[in-house]
């Protein structure tokens, strides 16, 4: 992570110290996409899941970084000023996210210097040098889609390494998802990024209002569906404390189930889909105990009978199923309590992470580590070998002192 935020801000330095001494080529050009990022910058979102928190902002920086040409006539801007441009329209579109205590906002600058520098120096030596002016058509829109590509690529990269940096997190899977968001609004990024650099060397920039307001629409949808999908959480989170505020589970005991059985399914590969169903079904994974006439001691249902917990998980895979929670949710809290060899890996996930924190909360100082111990010994029936042994790194990287797994 400091590699990366230390290259950006070599990076960044260069850039402005250059445009500064030699001046801004094509001033026009400069303003209007330095006003193009500015927005997108001022528009992008902040926390949730998002790949991209500013598409709009993204795809006019990676067009100014291709652009070979304003109206036919050939630009002379050169990479160190398509970084200066971006640099400064990306600090100022930051200054509110910044007073608001929005969002990682250094990894982000970092990954947009990073990206629009990897770009620009791909293609504007080589066009500046006549390589690229002979191309044209197919042939000249196929090669900025390439650039694109492997600059989203790059991107990628250089988003999986700070989160694994933080979280620790296996590399593989991190890089793997943002992959995989590459398909959603990173292909929205990089077919923009293309047509606003293509437009604007045959109509000039006019073409950038005309290309650009379908990414600021899609960029505004996504905020509206994230401030939805914000609110259905908290309502799964609401109805995950119906158990504590009737005195069947201990407060609490809800979100640290959620939060641990998230990072061992991270840990163990999960996708974004599937670490959200994850978490949900983590959250409801006690709601049977309402049909229960007396609580059960502390709401410690790994001490059941098996036929009791099974009951108890049916009930509330009924109860989700009336909240009009997704059914992948209802199944896991279902089956967290069938035979472990017959459980999906959720379901694996969620009963295991549940025994841990009921073992281990009321244990004293060495509760952790007797409670994983305990999960170890257990039959392989009771909790899968490889949930635990994940349970167990993600423990250890949370400076627990852990007995070494084998």
């Amino acid at each position: 992570m400091v590699l990366i935020r230390g290259s950006a801000l070599a990076v960044g330095l260069l850039s402005l110290t250059v445009t500064m001494w030699t001046g801004l080529e094509e001033r026009g050009a400069a303003l209007a996409f330095g006003m193009l990022v500015l927005v997108g910058e001022l528009a992008r979102w902040s926390g949730g899941q998002a790949r991209e928190a500013a598409p709009l902002g993204a795809a006019g920086a990676l067009s100014y970084a291709l652009l070979g040409q304003d109206a036919g006539r050939p630009s002379h801007h050169g990479a160190l000023q398509a970084v200066a441009v971006v640099l400064a329209a990306c600090l100022l579109g930051s200054v509110p996210h910044i007073a608001l205590g929005r969002g990682a906002t250094l990894d982000h600058l970092a990954r947009r210097i990073l990206t629009v520098f990897f770009a620009a120096v791909c293609f504007q030596p080589l066009y500046g040098k006549g390589v690229f002016r002979g191309w044209g058509g197919p042939a000249y829109a196929l090669l900025l889609l390439a650039l694109l590509v492997l600059t989203a690529l790059c991107g990628a990269v250089l988003a999986a390494v700070p989160a694994h940096c933080r979280t620790r997190w296996p590399f593989g899977p991190l890089l793997r998802e943002e992959l995989r968001g590459l398909l959603g609004i990173g292909s929205a990024v990089c077919a923009t990024g293309a047509v606003m650099a293509l437009a604007v060397a045959v109509v000039g920039l006019w073409a950038l209002p005309v290309f650009s307001l379908p990414l600021l629409l899609t960029q505004l949808s996504f905020r509206r569906y994230a401030a939805v999908r914000d609110t259905y959480r908290q309502t799964i989170a609401s109805l995950a404390r119906a158990t504590e505020v009737a005195g069947y589970t201990p407060a609490g005991h809800a979100r640290r189930v959620a939060a641990l059985s998230r990072a061992v399914g991270r840990d163990l590969g999960l996708t974004e889909p599937e670490l959200t169903v994850l978490e949900h079904a983590a959250l409801m994974h006690d709601i049977g105990q309402l049909s229960l006439v007396d609580p059960v001691p502390a709401g410690a249902t790994a001490g059941l009978p098996v036929a009791e917990q099974r009951r108890i998980a049916l009930l509330g895979g009924a109860v989700v199923r009336q909240t009009g929670v997704s059914r992948e949710v209802a199944v896991v809290v279902e089956r967290q309590a069938d035979p472990c060899r017959e459980q999906p890996l959720p379901a694996r996930i969620v009963r295991a992470v549940n025994a841990y924190d009921e073992k281990a909360r009321d244990a004293g100082p060495g509760g952790p580590l007797r409670a994983l111990e305990e999960l170890r010994l257990a039959t392989a029936g009771d909790y899968a070998p490889e949930v635990v042994e994940s349970l167990a790194r993600v423990l250890s990287r949370d400076c627990l002192t852990l007995p070494a797994t084998g």
